[in-house]
């Protein structure tokens, strides 16, 4: 007949608590670093595709397995103050010239379709060439957005990741629409 010490039962149960406790940490660490964010949409330059209070989770594995495309709506340091992250939609891609004409966007040469935009930029840019390693990202909505018309192309090295489910509040639960284009845009 086994006998156990007093307390020994306790020790056992507390040992194994904080065993799950320590894993369930590492395990939410490497996922929290490595595959996803989440992240809250504060303010509206991505309205209407995104909500002031949205909350998103971002897949950062995606631009680790492929470069951003046309489209992408995706998460980054902002490039002015690396210490706040932004949401914004790529447009342009290394090699592209980006020119915005009275708020029509053309990619080399190109008219841009965008259906997401209720109300085009009231402004214009002049063509501007985008270097390897940088995008061009602007907001849905042009004309409240802090993006690259206004500080230039993004370094790839600020992409935290691509913008993948709303998970709150749960009238907006689902996939983040993602613009697709073919090569003729």
């Amino acid at each position: 007949m086994e006998t156990e010490k007093p307390g020994s039962q306790t020790k056992s149960a507390l040992r194994e608590t904080i065993e799950t406790i320590i894993v369930t940490l590492l395990v939410y660490l490497l996922i929290r670093t490595f595959l996803f964010e989440n992240y809250r949409v504060v303010g509206y330059s991505m309205s209407p595709t995104l909500d002031d209070g949205q909350f998103l989770a971002v897949n950062k594995l995606a631009y680790r397995l492929h470069e951003p495309e046309r489209g992408d709506i995706v998460v980054f340091r902002d490039p002015i103050n690396p210490n706040r992250k932004l949401i914004k939609r790529v447009i342009g891609l290394p090699g592209d010239v980006v020119e915005i004409r009275q708020g029509q966007v053309f990619i080399n040469e190109q008219p841009l379709e965008e259906p997401y935009i209720e109300v085009p930029a009231h402004y214009s840019q002049p063509p501007l060439p985008i270097p390897e390693g940088h995008y061009f990202v602007l907001g849905d909505n042009r004309n409240n957005s802090s993006d690259s018309s206004n500080w230039g192309p993004l370094p790839r090295k600020n992409i935290v990741g691509k913008a993948w489910i709303s998970y709150w509040p749960p009238s907006l639960w689902g996939i983040i629409p993602h613009e697709t284009y073919g090569d003729g845009l």
